[in-house]
């Protein structure tokens, strides 16, 4: 029942002082007075209203005053009707007399639904309109001695639809294309900077490919951490025994005493001094300490054991 629902259909001209109560919910549905909008009847070499719309600037550029025109065309018979109109003037209009976008169910030009009118026909105070060779004319009252009064109600509408944009007058569409132009160019920019990075990636890759077979390195980065770690490991324990070995070398030992032993044991090293005496052992304690050696000592049968860490 909701869809069989005839609506109501209004009239809006903006010099008309009738206000409009409508309902939230409700929906209407528009027709625009001559004097919101420019029309011509033109013949194109176009087939089609599509291919007409791109030429509709052009056909309008020495007419129309300064402004932020939209624009729309349909084909009747042969000949094209087009039509420009600021959206912001239609908009200010429905505010004006009560009607809010969201109420309005489609917005038609009155050119294309009020051919059938007889006659000429009142719309506001000092306007009338009627239709001569296919044109509606808007004309002051004055010039037209009998004019009938407006009626909506047995209006049946057409196809023929108006888009309104809502925020339009904001941006031009020169501006939007400026806008679109230095997008466009910003997403060339950070595509060639993508391909770029591909090829630079690439190149890495063939390198550290090429790198991991001429030094014949494990296939994967954490099998090469983990043998890296290994070596590590094993050079910083050669270090630490060439230095331990460099220091008992170079110990000043008296008359009797000697370096008899030196023995590597896993994870330390040992010596053994003959003959060492107290004197001795404080004096290497003392250089292995100023060389933060960790080391344990023990004196035995007149024989040094000394064990360090490595």
């Amino acid at each position: 029942m909701r869809f069989n629902t005839k609506l109501l259909t209004l009239f809006l001209d903006p010099i008309s002082t009738q206000y409009y109560s409508i309902s939230d919910g409700e929906r209407v549905n528009i027709v625009l007075s001559p004097s919101l909008y420019w029309v011509k009847k033109i013949s194109l070499p176009v087939k089609y209203a599509r291919d007409a719309k791109k030429l509709l600037p052009s056909l309008f550029e020495d007419t129309l005053p300064e402004g932020n025109y939209s624009y729309s065309v349909y084909k009747k018979e042969d000949e094209f009707f087009i039509f420009a109109y600021e959206d912001k003037i239609i908009l200010d209009a429905m505010s004006k007399v009560g009607i809010s976008l969201s109420n309005v169910s489609s917005v038609h030009f009155a050119q294309s639904e009020m051919q059938g009118i007889e006659g000429a026909v009142k719309i506001n105070e000092s306007q009338s309109i009627y239709v001569k060779d296919d044109m509606l004319i808007l004309v002051p009252c004055c010039w037209i001695e009998e004019s009938g009064n407006l009626d909506m109600s047995e209006l049946t509408l057409s196809k023929h639809k108006v888009v309104l944009q809502q925020y339009a007058h904001i941006v031009e569409n020169s501006s939007l294309y400026k806008i679109g132009a230095v997008l466009v160019v910003l997403l060339l920019l950070v595509f060639g900077e993508y391909l770029i990075t591909l090829q630079k990636t690439s190149e890495v890759r063939e390198l550290k490919d090429e790198l991991f077979t001429k030094n014949k390195l494990k296939p994967t980065m954490l099998q090469n951490k983990s043998m890296l770690k290994k070596y590590k490991t094993i050079h910083e324990k050669q270090t630490k025994l060439r230095e331990y070995t460099s220091y008992l070398l170079s110990l000043r030992l008296q008359g009797s005493e000697k370096l008899s032993k030196l023995t590597l044991k896993d994870k330390t090293l040992d010596a053994e001094f003959s003959g060492a005496s107290e004197v001795t052992l404080s004096r290497i304690q003392n250089t292995l300490k100023s060389k933060k050696v960790k080391f344990t000592t023990e004196i035995k049968n007149n024989t040094l054991h000394l064990e360090m860490l490595l």
